[in-house]
C-alpha cells in the first residue's frame, strides 16, 4: 500500500481550464485506506461537457469501483464554472463550493475542508491528453489516499 508520493511528471501549462478538460477521459483510480491497510481500485470514465446553460461545464464520471473483492457501480457529478482568467470555480452538482481550479502552471492543490475531514487534492497536467489528480484525505475518522489518472478517449 503506497504511502510515498508518486513520481511527478514535469507540469505541462493550460491556458485555459475548462477548454482543456471538455471531452471524454478514461480514469484508473487507486483508493487506499490508510487507516485500515485497505485498497480497492475504480475504472471509468469521466465526461466533461456543456451545462444546459452554457456557462460552465458538467463533469460525469461513471465507473465502477472494486473494494473488498465486490464490483459497486460509482457515480459522481461536479460542475465547472470558467472565470474569464483561465481558472474555473468547482462545485458539487448541488452547486456546493468545493474548490478553485487553476491549470495555467500545470500544477495546482487545492483545499476542502468537509466537516472534520481534510482533502487536499493536488493537480498535475501531464500531456494534452493526460493529467493526474492525488487527493489525500485526514480527519478523526479518515485517513484516504486516492491516485487518479486521466487519459483523453
Amino acid at each position: 500500500m503506497p504511502t510515498e508520493p508518486a513520481s511527478r511528471p514535469a507540469p505541462h501549462p493550460v491556458p485555459d481550464t475548462a477548454a482543456y478538460l471538455v471531452g471524454v477521459w478514461h480514469v484508473d483510480r487507486a483508493v487506499h485506506d490508510l487507516r485500515a491497510g485497505t485498497s480497492g481500485r475504480f475504472h471509468g470514465t469521466a465526461d466533461f461537457r456543456p451545462d444546459t446553460t452554457g456557462t460552465g461545464l458538467l463533469h460525469i464520471e461513471e465507473g465502477e469501483l472494486t473494494w473488498g473483492g465486490t464490483v459497486h457501480p460509482a457515480r459522481r457529478t461536479l460542475r465547472l464554472r470558467p472565470r474569464p482568467d483561465g481558472t474555473a470555480e468547482v462545485t458539487f452538482d448541488d452547486g456546493r463550493p468545493f474548490h478553485d481550479l487553476d491549470l495555467r502552471t500545470g500544477h495546482w492543490t487545492a483545499v476542502h475542508p468537509c466537516a472534520e475531514d481534510r482533502y487536499e487534492g493536488t493537480f498535475t497536467v501531464v500531456s494534452d491528453d493526460e493529467w493526474r489528480l492525488e487527493w489525500r484525505v485526514g480527519g478523526p475518522d479518515k485517513h484516504q489516499l486516492l491516485r487518479s489518472v486521466y487519459r483523453r478517449r
